[in-house]
């Protein structure tokens, strides 16, 4: 085998991450502190769409890409409450939603050490906020499995065997980190290692040793 096709002497392996609250630290603070800012009960966005039934068909629709991030804009500001803008409603309630500067640092250096990337993400919209720019890790990964471009969302299990098929790998040379705890049967079930993220620190660590690499201190 080609010294290309190692990593330090080892065949590479394949690294698919989450976004939300993998990549990013964990939105509900931020997106309750926004529903304040805009005079609304601090739960008003969890509500809207975990608990309204309406609000959870557009979000599971917006998901697959049965409709567009404008069009969720447009139809779940009402349900928020009180008077919301739509326009770039999702876009705003996101902005300040920092990144996971540790796990971001991790995937760089897994990159660099020859492993693949792939970015396994129920999507919450690409236009006009597309949140993967925003934060800026669209270009660390080597593949992109958004579900909204795809038409299919974790944890069906499909979603896992295409980012495979894409990556080229076996499950078995591959790991996946998640937040949600749900979204990790389906691919341990491929035979993918799986990394729940609870607290990025243990999970950067996990990882390292996964992967024989280290995340660099970043500023």
């Amino acid at each position: 085998m080609s010294h290309s096709n190692t990593v330090g002497g080892r065949e590479p392996r394949g690294l698919i991450l989450d976004f939300a609250g993998v990549l990013t630290a964990r939105p509900r603070t931020v997106l309750r502190a926004w529903c304040v800012s805009e005079g609304l009960a601090s739960g008003a966005w969890g509500d809207a769409l975990g608990a309204h039934p309406m609000g959870r068909r557009l979000y599971a629709a917006l998901e697959i890409g049965e409709i567009g991030q404008a069009e969720w804009n447009e139809r779940t500001a009402p349900l928020l409450g009180g008077h919301i803008d739509p326009v770039n409603l999702m876009g705003r309630a996101w902005a300040e939603v920092p990144p996971a500067r540790r796990m971001i640092a991790l995937a760089h250096a897994a990159r660099a050490a020859g492993h693949r990337l792939a970015l396994l993400s129920n999507s919450f919209g690409l236009d006009p906020f597309n949140p993967y720019e925003h934060v800026g890790v669209w270009d660390l990964f080597d593949v992109h499995v958004v579900s909204e471009l795809v038409g299919m969302a974790k944890p069906d299990p499909a979603i896992y065997q295409l980012t495979l098929e894409r990556l080229g790998l076996p499950a078995e040379r591959c790991v996946f980190v998640d937040d949600h705890a749900v979204n990790l049967p389906p691919a341990a079930e491929l035979g993918i290692t799986t990394v729940h993220m609870t607290h990025e620190s243990a999970a950067v660590a996990e990882l390292e040793t996964l992967l024989g690499v280290t995340a660099l201190p970043t500023g």
